[in-house]
């Protein structure tokens, strides 16, 4: 039966993923009278902790943390409310199926050392290319996180226009490798600056997270970028874990939106967005009962936005054509795992000389070999086929976070690429998941022979999970591939056709990522 009565607010938003709850702190911090209402009966969004297990604290969706804004930090004082982000060192090892292995981290002499025993050229090559991506990324960062200048050009952006070109000014001779970087594919850059193998996979799995794409593709190479750009885990490029989760950053913004008198509702699912004469007017929940404000924020993506909540009818026909061309095109799964005990690699049951595990398994494992191990799982996805041999990207939180798992036990998480939306044949039913998990492990096994016997639970997310848990259109982590016609300006702004309409998640600029600038400059504008 549908509840009755109305509530009035200046800002509603809709999802309590990190960006909708760093919008709405920064609205009540200016004095708005703000309600965020989140559909689930947890906060954060893909930003969440659940106990799927007792005593295990997993993180389902995103798993680790590097380019949340370190302004937000400050200014939201989220440390006070309970925010702690763990550094990782080293933060990655790739093993070998011949027992050989490569340990990265933040010390220059350890990694000279350990590219060295692939390449003495390549030790030489890796600090130049850090020192490369470090430039690019200084300059580029200020632009990604403030609104983006519209396309057509407008008067009112010629400040923005400025700033761009003199950023171009300012990478002097590296211009033409910042638009190769923005544009090019990774496999270029990567084959350019390198020889060993081992090292280019590593490297090239960032370019491949949560794409539907594979790593000679143009257009992948601007997620090389990422790892530098980052700062939230101490240092630049430093990724870390959220002490207890996830959730721990949005149980830290939560903490702020209560301080400056948000109100947050959970287990509140939004029916429709209320427009009247090309003005969003406020929302009407599922029970009947309404929500009036001056203005509406959205945190989840376009499609669900505009197509499922508000209605095209109310779209300009352009932007309605722009709405429904965004490419959500995904091929991500993610695995969560609960285990026994801590696992040991063991490459084809070769011991792995020179790596103390308890120090590495800290880091993202890949089990990844080489390029061509990239390109032939994308060629099997580009059929609409799961991978027969899919990339896997590793984390054990719990060997740095002891509060996610009870003692003598551990967590692992796995995103896998690539797993498409649309299969060729089939759907992606428990069989299919239970299948897929089993190809994961079998692959796993050849790395870790004992791992079957660790496994307590599992949790096999599909695209079509990820679309149906957390409200992402065809899967897509990111809101919307991450490529060069879906960024910056060509990305959507925060402002709508719908006048008092707002978006403030992921599908605006800069993108996906749990960075918070989505939410931030949504509310600043």
């Amino acid at each position: 039966m549908a509840e009755t009565g109305v509530d009035r607010y200046d800002c509603v938003i809709i999802g309590a993923g990190h960006n909708g709850l760093v919008a709405g702190a920064y609205l009540a911090r200016a004095g708005k009278k703000v309600c965020i209402l989140e559909r689930r009966e947890v906060i954060g969004g893909c930003s969440s902790t659940e106990e799927l297990w007792p005593g295990f604290k997993v993180s389902p969706a995103s798993y680790v943390i590097s380019l949340f804004l370190p302004s937000i930090i400050e200014e939201l004082e989220l440390h006070g409310h309970g925010l702690e982000i763990l550094p990782r060192d080293p933060s990655s090892f790739t093993p070998l199926p011949d027992g050989r292995a490569l340990v990265l981290g933040h010390d220059g002499v350890k990694n000279a050392e350990a590219i060295g025993r692939f390449s003495k050229a390549d030790a030489e090559a890796y600090p130049k290319y850090e020192a490369f991506l470090t430039r690019i990324a200084q300059v580029l960062e200020p632009l990604l996180m403030e609104r983006a200048p519209s396309i057509p050009p407008r008067i009112r952006d010629w400040r923005k226009w400025l700033k761009m070109r003199g950023a171009m000014n300012a990478l002097g001779e590296d211009w033409r490798d910042a638009v190769e970087l923005m544009t090019g594919a990774a496999t270029d850059i990567l084959d350019r600056w390198f020889e060993s193998e081992v090292l280019k996979a590593t490297l090239a799995t960032d370019a491949i997270i949560g794409a539907m794409n594979s790593p000679s593709m143009p257009g992948s190479a601007y997620v090389l970028l990422h790892h530098v750009m980052g700062e939230a885990g101490g240092a630049r490029g430093v990724w870390g874990y959220v002490r207890g989760g996830m959730g721990g950053l949005a149980d830290a913004l939560a903490g702020a939106c209560e301080r400056y008198g948000a109100e947050l509702r959970i287990g509140v699912s939004v029916e429709r967005i209320d427009a009247r004469s090309g003005r969003a007017t406020g929302v009407t929940l599922q029970n009947g009962r309404k929500i009036e404000a001056g203005s509406v924020l959205s945190s989840i993506d376009a499609h669900q936005t505009f197509v499922k909540l508000l209605g095209v009818y109310h779209l300009p026909e352009a932007f309605a054509r722009r709405v429904e061309r965004i490419d959500y095109r995904s091929a991500s799964c993610k695995i969560n795992v609960a285990l026994d005990g801590r696992p040991e690699f063991r490459p084809n049951g070769l011991e792995i000389e020179g790596v103390d595990q308890s120090e590495a398994l800290r880091g993202t494992i890949h089990i990844c070999p080489t390029v061509e191990t990239i390109e032939r799982a994308y060629d099997d996805a580009k059929y609409g086929r799961a991978s027969e041999r899919p990339v896997l990207e590793l984390t054990i939180p719990s060997m740095v976070d002891a509060t996610v798992a009870p003692d003598g036990k551990h967590v692992m998480s796995m995103f896998v690429q690539y797993a498409p939306y649309p299969l060729a044949e089939g759907e992606w039913d428990e069989d299919a998941k239970d299948a897929f998990f089993e190809r994961c492990m079998g692959v796993l096994e050849e790395y870790m022979p004992d791992v079957r016997q660790l496994v307590l639970h599992k949790q096999v997310l599909s695209p079509v999970d990820l679309e149906r848990v957390y409200g992402l259109t065809g899967g897509n982590i990111f809101q919307g591939a991450m490529t060069l016609g879906q960024l910056g300006p060509m990305r959507l702004d925060y402002a709508t056709p719908i006048e008092g309409l707002w978006m403030c998640g992921a599908a605006t600029h800069p993108g996906g990522g749990v960075m918070g600038a989505c939410g931030k400059n949504a509310a600043e504008a």
